[in-house]
């Protein structure tokens, strides 16, 4: 039953699943449609989708969405998005949709964008953890679309990882993951975005708002509404507190076994900062083409300085790839906050729990 707080409460007994097995399903007809039946039948797949990888299950199913936050160890006030294959099976799952999302849904589906929308009856409050609105995506990916129709019924899924830490990007994330705690992985290559979707509170008639940056900017928003405004969430340095519309603006995300800092400054100062301090087990994450400049220090590199979308490509993985290499500590370049730059920026910051230098 919801809680004094209005989020859906339930007891957390993650030992009850361990799977034997985790199925390692391909892209292929007859997988997909084993995914479906899976779906259907009430267990968790994770899917690929062109922003990241999800975590999938019947969305109309109460039981099956509370076995998400239980294999994720997802905490409860952190709602979940439904994914669906075309846009008119968004009957039935919203009890408005007004002019402002129609306009982003024409402009913007399929693709990497949520809409925040208010709720019919038929979702279940596990989903929305206890809110009157619900996130609803379309997504661009033909093999997520392929996967939904098998199943018959639109999806719940936030992303395919252990809760806080970096979103998957392939399969083999999925893996690390979620190996013997899920039904199946469906393999469908790297994600094209790399980072989650971008998410939009529409659910009235008044300006559109960002709840969360992705691959589609404010300013590509705004290009079809006439404005959009910014929750003070996304660009503040600090935790969110109290209830939240979307997934991504609470507690930590992102987040390696690697303590970041993020270093905001040209790089002739990060790289003296970074020099200056650094330590065994400490490395650099930087942008393409500027480790090979800094002298003798293990470094990562996240994309290009001026390229946003490369580097929404790259920042999961090499923030994984850091915990390969066993670094204890980071010092990251700091993205821009404009355009697409800002869905980067996003990560980053959560990923290194608001700790950040201006030099």
């Amino acid at each position: 039953m919801p809680g004094a707080s209005g989020a859906f409460c339930f007891e957390r007994e993650a030992d009850l699943f361990m799977l034997d097995e985790t199925l390692m399903l391909s892209s292929g007809d007859d997988d997909i449609a084993r995914a479906g039946e899976i779906l259907k039948n009430g267990g968790l797949v994770a899917i690929p989708t062109e922003t990241v990888y999800g975590l999938a299950a019947n969305a109309l199913d109460g039981t099956a969405v509370r076995a998400i936050f239980e294999a994720k160890g997802r905490p409860q006030d952190n709602p979940l998005i439904v994914h669906i294959s075309s846009l008119d099976q968004i009957d039935g799952l919203v009890s408005r949709f007004p002019e402002t999302a129609r306009a982003l849904a024409d402009a913007f589906w399929p693709g990497p964008m949520t809409l925040v929308l208010p709720k019919s009856a038929i979702i279940p409050d596990e989903v929305t953890c206890g809110l009157d609105t619900v996130g609803i995506r379309f997504p661009k990916s033909e093999c997520a679309r392929r996967i939904i129709d098998a199943a018959g019924v639109p999806l719940a899924a936030p992303s395919a990882n252990t809760s806080g830490k970096p979103s998957p990007t392939c399969a083999a994330h999925v893996f690390d993951d979620m190996f013997g705690r899920i039904d199946a992985i469906v393999d469908g290559g790297e994600c094209s975005v790399g980072v989650e979707s971008t998410v939009v509170y529409a659910a009235d008639d008044g300006d559109p708002i960002l709840l969360r940056p992705g691959g589609i900017s404010a300013e590509m928003i705004a290009g079809v509404c006439g404005s959009c405004k910014i929750d003070e969430n996304i660009t503040s340095d600090m935790e969110a507190t109290g209830a939240v519309m979307s997934p991504g603006m609470k507690h930590k995300h992102y987040s390696p076994n690697a303590k970041i800092t993020l270093i905001e400054s040209d790089f002739d100062a990060y790289k003296d900062y970074v020099e200056k301090n650094m330590a065994p087990g400490t490395a650099a994450l930087c942008f393409d083409g500027e480790g090979q400049r800094l002298c003798g220090i293990p470094y990562f590199e996240y994309g290009a300085v001026d390229d946003p979308k490369s580097q929404c490509r790259k920042v999961f993985s090499m923030l994984r790839r850091l915990d390969k290499a066993g670094v204890d500590a980071v010092y990251a370049r700091c993205p821009r906050r404009d355009g697409e730059h800002l869905a980067v920026y996003n990560r980053l910051i959560r990923a290194a729990a608001f700790r950040k230098i201006k030099l």
